[in-house]
């Protein structure tokens, strides 16, 4: 005997050929309910192509039918074509943005495609729509957990649990993140310069320690110097503290007694998130030498998929007038945060970035004329506790004591992170 579910599955197939034929003719003149019943056994039977066909075709005649353009985003989503999902799940959030499923399916689809920034961008765009939605506040923490943000993720499945502390879904992956969270790191960076011609080969390395609080994170570190057959040291403190929703701060001090360094840096920064992925942020640093040398920056970024964007310009006031100098970044990100390719190129020196003198009289450099761009990659290995980085820089700079001579300087940069509870 042929089971009644062949049959139907056989009667269903026949009636999308037919409704395909028919559509090939012209534009869709049936009904939408039943066409879209028939499209949904057919999706759900490994027919998928049959069922995005006859979806198109209803939603020539009836393209708000979000329910129809949902599902077949979902279809997409399916078959690993998350373009095609988000281009369709945007079309229905634009016209229908109090459409809490479409948002839903439209973050999983990010997720499902790896696109992590986005996920969580959308995650957190949902919610100005559906404010303390516990489903839409998982999505959102889980986001958060996979661009490696777990306090992030801990804070926002625990607003769950404030409204609703009975809900076990929310307890259990509270557990699971209380115990992979690690808010401690130590690390290691080191990196040497050689230059094609006049200076021997310059060292640096620095070794940090981290922690992550709700406030925010503080980073302790000891930069170590060989330079002009010289040994230095400078320590130095940054703060990362969380002011409110989307406004958070930078502080920086650093103390050394050598040549190689500022006797005494400090500055400050604020960033402000903005709509459409933006981040603004503007502050200074001042770098103490036998003179004082005041710089003042500000950034724009934008993230974007898996891309994120910036730009970093340095004003620095002389005797001689304003030196300016700007850097352009872009990051390709994979899996998480700490994952990612980076290019970078900028035009001008910056004593933020080249924070020391040629020669203890001198005054900071500002004004020499150097190109640079730099390439690097970096990752994470057993599940995500250890972060590795490696970053090659090539510039071609301006001689300090013989204006328009230039020499390359090749620069290497390994790093490692070792993160603990």
């Amino acid at each position: 005997m042929i089971s009644k579910k062949i049959v139907r599955l056989t009667f269903v197939i026949c009636f999308a050929m037919v409704f395909q034929m028919q559509a090939q003719k012209g534009k869709y003149n049936g009904n939408p309910d039943t066409s879209f019943e028939t499209a949904r056994t057919l999706a759900f039977n490994q027919q998928r192509k049959q069922a995005q066909d006859t979806l198109s075709q209803i939603l020539t005649k009836y393209p708000d039918y979000h329910e129809i353009r949902t599902f077949l985003a979902s279809t997409y989503t399916w078959d690993a074509e998350y373009e095609k999902a988000r281009k369709e799940f945007a079309y229905v959030l634009k016209k229908d943005p109090k459409n809490k499923a479409t948002w839903i399916a439209a973050i999983k689809n990010e997720s499902f495609g790896d696109f992590k920034i986005k996920a969580l961008e959308m995650a957190t765009e949902s919610l100005k729509h559906f404010p303390d939605d516990a489903e839409l506040l998982y999505l959102k923490a889980n986001a958060q957990e996979s661009n490696n943000n777990p306090l992030d993720a801990l804070n926002t499945i625990q607003s769950v649990l404030d409204k609703n502390p009975e809900d076990q879904k929310a307890i259990d992956y509270k557990i699971s993140l209380s115990q992979g969270l690690r808010n401690n790191s130590f690390g290691i960076k080191s990196s040497v310069d050689v230059y094609s011609k006049v200076f021997d080969p310059m060292q640096y390395h620095t070794l940090k320690l981290s922690r992550l609080t709700k406030y925010g994170s503080i980073i302790g570190k000891l930069n170590l110097s060989r330079r002009f057959n010289e040994n230095g040291a400078q320590f130095e403190v940054d703060l990362y503290p969380k002011i409110t929703k989307g406004l958070y701060a930078y502080l920086n001090l650093g103390l050394a007694n050598t040549f190689l360094f500022p006797d005494v840096r400090y500055g400050a920064e604020l960033y402000k998130s903005l709509p459409h992925s933006l981040e603004v942020s503007l502050g200074f640093r001042t770098l103490k030498y036998s003179s004082t040398t005041n710089i003042y920056t500000g950034a724009i970024g934008w993230y974007t998929g898996n891309s994120y964007w910036s730009l970093r310009p340095y004003f620095t006031p002389g005797d001689g007038g304003t030196s300016t100098s700007a850097a352009l970044n872009y990051r390709k990100y994979r899996s998480n945060s700490e994952n990612y390719m980076s290019f970078g190129y900028s035009m001008g020196v910056s004593p933020e970035v080249n924070q020391f003198k040629f020669d203890d009289a001198d005054a900071a450099i500002v004004n020499l004329k150097t190109q640079r761009f730099n390439i690097g990659y970096y990752f994470t290995t057993a599940s995500n506790k250890n972060a590795w980085g490696a970053q090659f820089d090539i510039a071609h700079q301006e001689i300090s004591f013989d204006p328009g001579s230039y020499f390359w300087i090749y620069s290497l940069s390994l790093s490692w992170d070792l993160k603990f509870k």
